[in-house]
């Protein structure tokens, strides 16, 4: 089932609620997550229809706590990881990210290549960490950006590792659109695609989110071979030809071995 926001459920922020500050609140985060940007002040008054001084309180509050930012000269708010870090997948009480550390260094190295974290957050994929390429020229994502999971390679890794009953689940309630020339945005591409990344056990993206990217992933999954994120490699297309996927591709799987055996450890 598609999440909705506060905004979009239309509950109203009024003094009815149990706790109509906490409502208020999660509005005012909800309302900069939706902005890559993030907002001013001002504009999360707008967005919010909360009072200025309620939400000065709240935005003070959160950066003080480490889960918004400040940006010293546009003055807009961003979320931080921390607030992502905070319903991150976890086993054994393990962080997902301090598992994947070493790993991603790893595969950064090797690949001289971006490298990012990602796990599902409803419909979508959210890129949860990130290691900077080492070429003059990178690829590089945002933290906590929120991208369609059929459009890029670390979404359909997680795909393609769901249960049958899981995946048409999330198909039934997902709108498959084109973003590219290339993008897998109808049921049977996608399926077929799918098919072809359990088989070679990664995925990959051939410009199908954004010209002139291509990326390669593979799962991470749990003791019951759940996934819970995937690891990805991102490059400009000039530096990933055909070629070199079946050998960055199997770089991924290493590494996401690797994640699955610290997780489990």
């Amino acid at each position: 089932m598609a999440s909705l926001t506060i905004r979009e459920r239309e509950v109203p922020l009024n003094d009815d609620l149990p706790a109509p500050t906490v409502a208020k609140t999660m509005a005012v985060i909800e309302a900069i997550g939706r902005k890559a940007e993030g907002l001013t002040q001002a504009e999360v008054v707008k967005e919010t229809g909360c009072s200025a001084n309620l939400v000065l309180r709240v935005l003070t509050t959160l950066e003080t706590l480490g889960y918004m930012s400040r940006q010293d000269e546009s003055r807009r708010y961003v979320l931080t990881s921390r607030l992502m870090e905070s319903y991150q997948p976890r086993a054994v009480d393990k962080s997902l990210t301090q598992c994947a550390h070493a790993a991603m260094q790893c595969l950064r190295d090797r690949s001289r290549e971006t490298v990012q974290l990602m796990i599902r957050v409803g419909s979508k994929g959210l890129v949860l960490e990130q290691v900077s390429g080492l070429e003059p020229v990178q690829v590089m994502g945002r933290i906590g950006m929120q991208v369609p999971l059929y459009s890029c390679a670390p979404g359909k890794a997680i795909l393609a590792a769901l249960a049958e009953s899981e995946l048409n689940q999330w198909l039934a309630t997902t709108e498959l659109k084109p973003f590219t020339e290339n993008t897998k945005a109808t049921r049977s591409d996608l399926m077929d695609d799918l098919q072809r990344s359990r088989r070679r056990g990664y995925a990959e993206d051939w410009e199908e989110g954004i010209t002139g990217i291509r990326c390669v992933a593979a799962p991470i999954v749990d003791a019951y071979h759940r996934p819970v994120a995937a690891i990805t490699v991102m490059s400009p297309t000039m530096r990933l030809p055909r070629k070199r996927i079946p050998e960055l591709g199997q770089w991924c799987l290493e590494a996401a071995a690797q994640i699955r055996k610290e997780l489990l450890s």
